[in-house]
């Protein structure tokens, strides 16, 4: 089973401020896009990968893909208005053997290559769909418009999702085709939606997603722990 993996990175990513494109932003002197690309390239299980980047900035994502030695396989593609269609269009131009898709977030930057191989493994073995997750630490409450807790959640039950999701191509492709129209910002809730069982495995504390300035702090000194080593 050809494995392929998608990664969205077209938006903006305001919550980290103003500046280019939060893919684009450097962790350890690298864009995060850049890290997110080399890793699912040198996963064992991944044949291709396919970057949906700024219809703008196609052509200079490249340039700094090729500039970074990224395997010159790695394709980019012009993405849309939103994630849920960049991922549309990064899987409507994988090859027409690829059965199994892998979709990454570019603001993960600190993926390990293990949990990209754990995720297209559980596909490969028969997974509908499959996402990495971690227990939840944190007490949950569910919170009303006027700021008044309704209730606090069980936290046994809840785990936080992660990225790679993993999918089997047709899959995909049919909960995209469900959801046109919408921004739907998590894949497998797409395919939830059509009544198809998402299984799950162990993530991983490193693929944390950088969203907010600290999150930047937090992967920096992580570089800085790693390159120490």
């Amino acid at each position: 089973m050809r494995t392929a993996a998608v990664v969205p990175a077209a938006g903006r990513g305001e919550r980290l401020g103003p500046g280019a494109p939060k893919a684009l932003r450097e962790v350890g002197g690298v864009p995060m896009l850049v890290r997110s690309v080399r890793t699912l390239a040198r996963a064992r299980l991944v044949d291709v990968v396919v970057v949906a980047a700024p219809p703008a900035d196609v052509a200079s994502v490249r340039a700094m893909l090729a500039d970074h030695e990224v395997p010159a396989d790695v394709c980019v593609v012009a993405g849309g208005a939103t994630r849920q269609e960049s991922v549309r269009l990064a899987v409507a131009a994988l090859p027409a053997d690829v059965e199994a898709v892998l979709v990454h977030d570019a603001a993960r930057p600190l993926v390990p290559v293990e949990l990209v191989d754990a995720v297209a493994a559980a596909v490969r073995d028969g997974a509908d769909a499959v996402v990495p997750v971690l227990p939840v630490v944190e007490t949950i409450k569910e919170v009303d418009g006027s700021c008044v807790v309704r209730l606090t959640l069980d936290r046994s039950a809840l785990r936080a999702v992660q990225t790679p999701q993993g999918f089997r191509r047709t899959v995909l492709e049919e909960a995209h085709a469900a959801a046109v129209g919408e921004d739907a910002t998590d894949d497998a809730g797409l395919v939830e939606r059509l009544g198809r069982p998402v299984r799950v495995v162990a993530g991983a504390e490193e693929a944390f997603k950088v969203t907010r300035p600290i999150d930047l702090v937090l992967a920096e000194a992580l570089i800085s722990l790693r390159r120490a080593r």
